[in-house]
Order: C-alpha cells, then sequence, then structure tokens
C-alpha cells in the first residue's frame, strides 16, 4: 500500500518541531475550527528592536499535513524578521514538504494563515499597522468569527450568538445571546475583548449578555 504522503510530512508529523503554548505571547492567533476537523493556534515571541522572530509554538488540531505544516511553517518563520515571515508562503512550506496530496493544501493555507495572523496581533498591540482605516462593523464581526462556540465548535457569528454590534467614538457595544450566568459567558467576553482590543482606534469594549 502506498502512503498519501512523503516521508518529510511523515517525519514532522511523528515528531513536530516547535509544539506547544508560550507564556504571555507577544502575538498569538488561532485559525481553523474543530468544526471542520483543523484549527491550528500559533505564539510567537519578538525581539523589539530588531522585530525578529526569536521563538514560535504551535498547538494543533487536526490531520497529520496540518500537523506537519505547521511544524515547517514554524521552523521557517524562527529568525525571521516580521516582515520576512509574512512573505511564507503556503506553496513554500508544501514544497518543502515535499508535497502534499491536494486534497490537504488547506492545511498549508492554514498555518501560514495562523502565522500571518500571530504577526498581525503583535503589529496591532504595538502600533505597527500601517494601513490605519477606521473600526468597521464589518472588521468587528469578522475579528468576532474568530471566536468559537463552545456548545457547536462553530463561530459565534454563525451560530447567531451576535445580536447586535454598535460602534460610537471608538466605543464597541456587542451584545451575546447568552445569560451572563452562562458556563461560558466569561470566556467569550475574554476572547470578544481580545479580539477587539487590538483594533487601533477601539479604546472601549462593552460586552452585554441576554439575562
Amino acid at each position: 500500500m502506498k502512503f498519501p504522503y512523503s516521508e518529510k510530512v511523515l517525519e514532522h508529523f511523528r515528531h513536530p518541531h516547535n509544539v506547544g503554548k508560550l507564556e504571555n505571547p507577544d502575538g498569538k492567533a488561532t485559525e481553523g475550527s474543530p468544526a471542520c476537523g483543523d484549527m491550528v493556534s500559533v505564539y510567537i515571541k519578538v525581539d523589539s528592536e530588531t522585530k525578529t522572530i526569536q521563538d514560535i509554538k504551535f498547538e494543533s488540531y487536526g490531520c497529520a499535513s496540518n500537523i506537519a505544516t505547521s511544524s515547517i511553517i514554524t521552523d521557517m518563520a524562527k529568525g525571521k524578521t516580521l516582515d520576512e515571515a509574512k512573505l511564507i508562503t503556503w506553496q513554500q512550506a508544501t514544497e518543502a514538504l515535499g508535497g502534499l496530496p491536494p486534497i490537504k493544501a488547506h492545511c498549508s493555507v492554514l498555518a501560514v494563515e495562523g502565522l500571518r495572523a500571530a504577526i498581525q496581533n503583535y503589529e496591532e498591540k504595538h502600533g505597527l499597522v500601517s494601513e490605519k482605516s477606521p473600526t468597521t462593523i464589518e472588521i468587528v464581526n469578522n475579528r468576532l468569527k474568530k471566536i468559537m462556540n463552545p456548545l457547536t465548535g462553530l463561530d459565534v457569528v454563525k451560530t447567531n450568538l451576535i445580536k447586535k454590534i454598535e460602534i460610537d467614538n471608538g466605543k464597541v457595544s456587542i451584545i451575546v445571546d447568552l445569560p451572563s450566568t452562562h458556563q461560558f459567558a466569561a470566556s467569550i467576553k475574554e476572547e470578544v475583548k481580545e479580539k477587539i482590543g487590538t483594533l487601533w482606534d477601539v479604546k472601549e469594549i462593552v460586552v452585554d449578555f441576554i439575562d
């Protein structure tokens, strides 16, 4: 029986590099959805003077391709400047692994998106975003799509937990269709503030629940 994966993919799957979670990371991001079968979280430590990625870790929930591509991409990013790491492509990762089955190409895209989102998270926290467009409801809504509804494994927007978004002079108000006493209310509120709080013109975030 011929294996669908190259030896390089299997090597990184069996013995992945940079696995784990960094404490107090300078930048972090999660891409994907457990409901879809693949998800990756990326954490980075950045030298503030050289803007170089000093350390990088990932947590992967998914198939061999997901783990292998996250492993190789974190290898490729370590030691690079943020600008250099942004240029890493899923095609480069796939080539470095000796190829992936076409049906698994999305896994390398997911890992690259995780890396770029972690870099973006760092840049937003440190005021390094060059294009500063005003925050809109659409931007907030897209950020909220990164937050999972623990009850379903789908995001809080798709499962209609977000009932209202308002923006007024730097204040973002969000109404969540859960009681404040719900077991996941506190964690969802924390994630909302984390996802929205790095936007450059957001000064206050208010999350209300429907009791």
